[in-house]
């Protein structure tokens, strides 16, 4: 079976086409993100067309934004302001004559790494995307669970001290304070102790966001992604400092793994896992 992966980006658009779990053709271009929808649609199609062929079993596609599954409407995506209420899929089903499946891309990470990554050996587990925010998708029973609007897992937009999880538990901790975290990542391996600390600090607020999912959801893992979780080593000490030492249900916490993607070309490969888990759903339940 071939699928194709498509990421929807302020910036870029990306598409690939998947034979047996290996990209085999992807494609890159800008966002005309001032454009109209009609605009903006045509690019996607047209990204989806350099890497269609006649063997392309379904369309997978994520954004930055919210979905209503039951009226197949992207309703809104962060820094494209004309997409409000885009029958994206209806507009490229017509286009492709073949299926499409469209979802929120932190959802997109968490399916992408049940099919792809390390979400495999785990029937139960939540995604969490680290970067310039912090984003979450949740695997339930194998599949993924999209909530109303493909809004289900905003752990970071939960109301933490004066603003939200993602402001402390991100990219966002280091920006909100004019530093750079790449530049701080440097500085921590060189053994700089100022660096080493901010990102203590940064993982015990990390620590907090994991102990919220486990109130939720207790699911046997969460996986980490995003450009933050590259330095899991740096803020892991103090992320298990507050589970140790804060979390109340021990028992829950030490049953808990937690990984680190090492998915590469995770968004496009995500967003073809849309295709396989609705095949597989509606599988089960014919």
């Amino acid at each position: 079976m071939e699928i194709i992966g498509v990421d929807i980006g302020g910036t870029k658009i990306s598409s690939a086409r998947i034979r047996e779990k290996q990209i085999v053709q992807e494609y890159d271009c800008p966002t005309p993100s001032e454009e109209t929808k009609e605009m903006v649609v045509k690019a996607v199609g047209d990204a989806i067309q350099q890497v269609f062929s006649a063997k392309v079993s379904g369309i997978g596609i994520g954004v930055p934004g919210l979905v209503d599954l039951e009226t197949d409407e992207v309703l809104d995506v962060v820094n494209i302001p004309s997409w409000d209420r885009v029958r994206l899929k209806q507009m490229l089903e017509e286009r492709f004559q073949t299926p499409v499946f469209v979802n929120n891309d932190a959802n997109c990470f968490a399916v992408g790494e049940k099919y792809f990554g390390k979400g495999q050996n785990f029937k139960n587990f939540v995604g969490l995307t680290l970067g310039t925010g912090l984003g979450g998708g949740i695997i339930l029973n194998s599949h993924l669970y999209s909530g109303r609007f493909c809004g289900a897992g905003e752990f970071g937009t939960i109301y933490y001290r004066d603003k939200t999880v993602e402001a402390y538990a991100s990219g966002q901790f280091f920006k909100d304070q004019n530093l750079s975290g790449k530049v701080l990542a440097e500085k921590a391996e060189q053994g700089d102790q100022q660096a080493r600390q901010l990102f203590f600090e940064l993982g015990e607020h990390i620590g907090r966001a994991i102990g919220n999912v486990l109130f939720a959801l207790a699911p046997e893992a969460i996986i980490l992604g995003g450009s933050v979780s590259q330095s899991y080593h740096l803020f892991e000490g103090g992320m298990r400092s507050v589970l140790d030492s804060e979390f109340p249900y021990q028992r829950l916490y030490k049953a808990l793994t937690i990984e680190v993607s090492e998915l590469s070309n995770s968004a496009v490969l995500g967003a073809s896992s849309l295709v396989i888990d609705a095949f597989s759903q509606s599988k089960n339940t014919n």
